[in-house]
């Protein structure tokens, strides 16, 4: 179904090889419901952490953090709303882009914040374990579980995805 800024020449531009059929505003409403899906997930689990953050600084334990952990609390809380405002970004941009012919610039815009809010989560995840085992255990049983996830979100997030995208790239698109 055209789009109602869809021209001739808009249409007509649609050369992409990649077995669908769909103008340049269709394929920018589809990767916009893709975004917003991505989105979904993440502020989900970002709202968990958020929360659980929260409801940290309520507990009777609390009074017994250490000045480093009493930081490294805060800087985590920090980053968790950060995250949040950067997942929410490309909703607020779109809010006020709405209707000006601008979805491709949004969609943009949205998969460079939810990269970005990728990253912060990445830290975030890590941080809040590490943070927890600190307070828990403690000593050098931190360090190992901080790096194992680091390198485990560094395989999953990062390697596989690259190795998926050579192999589809190698056989000449997706399939």
């Amino acid at each position: 179904m055209p789009h109602e800024r869809d021209t001739p020449q808009t249409i007509a531009r649609d050369d992409r090889a990649d077995g669908r059929d769909e103008t340049p505003a269709e394929r920018a409403d589809r990767n916009w419901n893709e975004v917003l899906q991505e989105l979904r997930v993440l502020q989900t689990g970002t709202q968990i952490l958020t929360g659980f953050l929260l409801a940290l600084a309520f507990q009777p334990a609390f009074a017994d953090l250490s000045d480093g952990q009493r930081i490294a609390y805060l800087a985590l809380v920090v980053l968790s709303a950060l995250s949040s405002i950067i997942a929410l970004a490309p909703v607020a941009l779109h809010r006020v882009l709405f209707q000006q012919g601008a979805k491709q610039a949004v969609v943009r815009y949205g998969h460079a914040a939810l990269i970005t809010a990728l990253l912060t989560v990445s830290v975030l995840v890590v941080g809040v374990v590490a943070f927890v085992f600190d307070v828990v255990v403690g000593g050098a049983t931190v360090w190992w579980v901080l790096l194992a996830l680091a390198v485990v979100i560094v395989i999953l997030w990062l390697v596989a995805p690259a190795v998926i995208r050579v192999r589809v790239r190698a056989n000449g698109g997706a399939r």
